[in-house]
């Protein structure tokens, strides 16, 4: 099984929740399944860019326009799409980690998304619809938040956006374990928070463990 993990968190581990929950995810998986492999991508390490007018001409005019030749400018905007392409196609399961910010992920995460779930490095766009080109089956999203949040909270916008970007090519197995209540200020009991998340990700994780 191979998992590709990325990380959208600026913060050391032991000032990130979200961070604590991967470490926990990925040491219960690997003790369980020494055969997994993981991948790591650090977003702060090697950023992404924001999809670009002549990357989104690269992506879709020869969607658009069968026999579209790109331009050599419109080819080098997509140089870290590419760069991810083979990464992310060989991965079993997507695992993402990141604090919520105003509301959302942090723009790093979702500049990530934007680069990778397009035409060519996610999926083909044919005339019967989306032939995907990845073998992705799962996605467990990692989060952590100052507030609380309730199940289906419309002040949620991390996990619409997770189950549009990754519904859109066929994954819609997706799994949340969220250590909200992390503003020590406010939540008392942001510590027992943290635990609880903590076991949720180890509970995903040996489910993981025992498929193929």
């Amino acid at each position: 099984m191979n998992i590709l993990h990325i990380c959208a968190n600026p913060r050391p581990i032991e000032e990130s929740a979200s961070k604590q929950l991967a470490a926990a995810f990925i040491s219960k998986l690997i003790s369980l399944n020494p055969e997994v492999t993981v991948e790591n991508l650090d977003l702060y390490q090697e950023s992404p860019p924001f999809l670009s007018y002549d990357g989104y001409r690269r992506f879709w005019m020869p969607v658009q326009e069968p026999g579209y030749e790109p331009s050599k400018r419109e080819e080098m905007s997509i140089h870290y799409a590419t760069k991810q392409a083979e990464q992310f196609r060989q991965a079993d399961v997507l695992v993402l980690t990141m604090p919520m910010w105003n509301g959302g992920p942090p723009a790093i995460m979702k500049a990530w998304i934007d680069q990778v779930i397009n035409p060519g490095i996610a999926y083909e766009q044919t005339p019967e619809g989306i032939k995907p080109l990845h073998q992705l089956r799962k996605v467990v999203l990692l989060v952590a938040s100052g507030d609380v949040y309730k199940e289906n909270d419309t002040r949620d916008g991390i996990t619409p956006i997770i189950h549009n970007a990754f519904g859109s090519i066929g994954v819609t197995d997706i799994e949340v374990a969220w250590a909200d209540g992390q503003n020590t200020q406010v939540y008392a009991d942001s510590a027992e928070r943290k635990q609880f998340a903590i076991e949720a990700a180890e509970e995903i994780a040996e489910d993981l463990a025992g498929q193929p």
